[in-house]
C-alpha cells in the first residue's frame, strides 16, 4: 500500500510551477524523476522538491493539473503543507498573470506584496 497522499491542485502549466518554485527559492529537478517515499516507494512526478530526510515533495500530472504529491508522514517543510501549497498557488497565479498579460502587451507599473500577503499589480498598456 502506497503512503503517497496526491493533494489535488489548480495548477496546469509546468513552466509557471517552476518559475513559482524558484521564485520561492526552492530547489526543485525538472523530471520525470521519482519522488521518494516510505520504504523505498517511488511516484514518478514532473517537478521534485527534495528535503534533507531523504524524502521528497512532487509535483505529478494527473491528466488535468499537477497533484502534489508527498508522503505527509515525512513532511520536513517549514510550514504546514496547507501553507506551503497556498504560497505555491499564489505564486504560481502571479506568474500566470505576468506571462498572460505580457503577452497582451502590458507591462508592470506597480507591483506591491501587502501586509496580509496579498499581491498589488497595476499594469499598464500604451496603444
Amino acid at each position: 500500500m502506497s503512503h503517497f497522499s496526491h493533494i489535488k491542485t489548480q495548477i496546469r502549466d509546468l513552466n509557471a510551477l517552476q518559475q513559482a518554485l524558484t521564485e520561492l527559492k526552492l530547489d526543485w529537478k525538472a523530471g520525470p524523476k521519482d519522488v521518494r517515499g516510505y520504504r523505498g516507494q517511488v511516484h514518478q512526478a514532473a517537478v521534485v522538491v527534495e528535503q534533507d530526510n531523504g524524502y521528497d515533495i512532487g509535483f505529478s500530472w494527473n491528466g488535468q493539473a499537477y497533484d502534489l504529491v508527498a508522503d505527509l508522514q515525512f513532511w520536513n517543510q517549514p510550514i504546514p503543507v496547507e501553507r506551503f501549497l497556498s504560497k505555491i498557488t499564489q505564486q504560481y497565479a502571479f506568474q500566470t498573470v505576468m506571462q498572460e498579460t505580457a503577452k497582451q502587451g502590458f507591462q508592470v507599473s506597480e507591483h506591491q506584496t501587502q501586509k496580509d500577503g496579498s499581491i498589488r499589480l497595476v499594469l499598464q498598456r500604451w496603444s
